[in-house]
């Protein structure tokens, strides 16, 4: 009987926590900055504060009406940077950021939906400048994330990112690896990365 009482004791703690996770997330503010802020640039496209990754100020749009994405969303930059900076129109202009690397197609292949070439993490491609880094979802953020390279090492590249979290940096630094002739980024959420080919 005691245990019985224990068990459904640490279950329901557990349960309070897990569903506080929204509010716990939300509950502290960046005093820094504010929503909408402009935190950094790259090749002068503007990385903008979205508070929490959660925010939604619904859809941005270029002048001529391509779709950048969710306001100050990660893959809002991503694609604003793309098609400012690199005249580059995705196909499909929806989907969150796990959804940029599609799991079927084999290393240095083209991914249709955003007419570029893609890299699995572990490819004899060494990620290169402006190359859109790829994370998958995690139990924290069920919609993966993306980033722009803006500078590569020979142990290590520099992402540019949006919406990373209230206090996270907009800028990375994540260790690269060659293992057995094949590129790596180390970390383990990072999916692959895409290119754009001139």
């Amino acid at each position: 009987m005691k245990k019985t009482i224990q068990k459904t004791l640490i279950f329901s703690v557990l349960m309070i926590l897990i569903l506080s996770i929204p509010c716990i997330k939300n509950a502290f503010t960046n005093a820094n900055h504010n929503v909408g802020d402009v935190i950094d640039s790259h090749n002068e496209i503007p990385v903008y504060y979205n508070g929490s990754t959660d925010t939604n100020l619904g859809r941005n749009k270029s002048k001529d009406g391509y779709n950048y994405g969710l306001k100050y969303q990660c893959v809002e930059f991503v694609k604003r940077y793309y098609y400012d900076h690199l005249n580059h129109k995705m196909p499909n202009t929806f989907g969150h950021a796990k959804d940029f690397f599609n799991s079927e197609i084999k290393d240095g292949e083209i991914n249709l939906e955003r007419n570029l070439f893609q890299y699995q993490n572990g490819s004899q491609s060494k990620p290169a400048v402006d190359d859109i880094v790829v994370y998958d979802a995690s139990y924290f953020n069920p919609y993966g994330h993306v980033a722009i390279v803006s500078h590569v090492l020979e142990d290590e590249i520099v992402v540019v990112q949006q919406n990373a979290g209230k206090f996270s940096n907009s800028r990375a630094i994540i260790p690269l690896v060659k293992e057995e002739k094949v590129w790596k980024l180390d970390n383990n959420r990072i999916l692959g990365w895409l290119r754009k080919q001139n």
